[in-house]
């Protein structure tokens, strides 16, 4: 459940980022940008061997930085889809590190911009890690995120056989062969359903070993639940799909912001304006539609709270 419980934080250190802080001091601009990128999550951010870095978070972080007058760096780091990993850990050490200032793209969820409950973590493979880097520990300061920019949804993708299927919610699926991957946010949803209403219409497969939007368009099943910028980067890659979006948007989803030191409040401070900024220009959005993002504005609550009890109580 990795896509949406990617978290940051309490609303009180939010209050934090939120507030004004002193200016940056003078010779500030000059001052390299460092933002911390996923460098493997479509269409938000990509960076491959011998192609030019791409994805909205790539061209926002470059708006960002001419917004704030100062050159950009970016730090690629890779994110491990294993048990053993925490991506609320993976951050803190990045920035703990002095690896960047900013990390971009972090779903705000509430548990996990409190204090670590650990005093070090191991950082994330990342661009220039030397052997020495994957072995040590870093000691871990405390996280607070900047205003959301963007929100993450999970939506119903229609296979070829159901892509006239009106989906309002999710009991819209019954009678429908469901695709899922094992242990995910989307898994837990549908299995939950009504008290199981669903499970015998699912089928899971493992996730990174078999390709579930592939098997969906080869008709093994009808329908899925998955992030809906994995359905994005898909359609890009395969301009010819017979999938279909369903339109529908399961009611909880999680913003995304970036995340920093909470020691770092005069940048977080000059960030949010800047944000705000290229919001009301209609900046951020057109840096989605250019990079193929489906782009859903940030909405209320700006943290949501505990996603597993929230669909248990459903």
């Amino acid at each position: 459940m990795r896509a949406l419980v990617k978290a940051i934080g309490a609303a009180a250190l939010l209050a934090t980022a939120f507030a004004a802080a002193p200016p940056l001091a003078a010779d500030a601009t000059s001052e390299v940008l460092k933002v911390c990128l996923d460098e493997d999550l479509a269409p938000l951010s990509m960076h491959r061997r011998g192609a030019p870095d791409s994805g909205f978070d790539v061209a926002l972080a470059q708006a960002l930085a001419r917004q704030l007058e100062r050159p950009l760096q970016i730090q690629w780091f890779e994110s491990k889809l294993d048990e053993d990993s925490s991506p609320a850990l993976e951050a803190n050490a990045l920035l703990s590190d002095g690896r960047c200032a900013l990390l971009g793209s972090y779903a705000l969820t509430e548990d996990s911009l409190v204090a670590p409950g650990m005093k070090t973590a191991k950082l994330p493979d990342f661009a220039g890690a030397t052997r020495e880097d994957h072995r040590r520990r870093v000691p871990l300061g405390v996280l607070t995120a900047s205003q959301p920019y963007v929100y993450s949804a999970l939506t119903v993708v229609l296979g070829p056989k159901a892509r006239d299927r009106h989906i309002g919610d999710i009991g819209d699926l019954n009678g429908l062969r469901i695709g899922i991957e094992s242990g995910t946010l989307a898994d837990a949803i549908l299995m939950n359903f009504h008290g199981g209403q669903l499970i015998d219409q699912i089928t899971h497969i493992v996730p990174g070993r078999q390709d579930l939007l592939g098997a969906l368009e080869h008709g093994e099943f009808d329908a899925t639940l998955l992030d809906l910028r994995r359905f994005d980067a898909y359609r890009a890659a395969h301009p010819d799909t017979q999938l279909a979006s369903s339109g529908y948007y399961y009611p909880i989803g999680a913003n995304r912001a970036y995340v920093a030191l909470a020691s770092d409040a005069a940048l977080l401070a000059a960030v949010n304006k800047a944000l705000s900024d290229l919001q009301a220009k209609g900046t951020i959005t057109e840096l989605a539609r250019e990079a193929g993002l489906t782009y859903l504005p940030p909405r209320e609550p700006l943290v949501v709270g505990n996603v597993l009890q929230q669909i248990l109580q459903k």
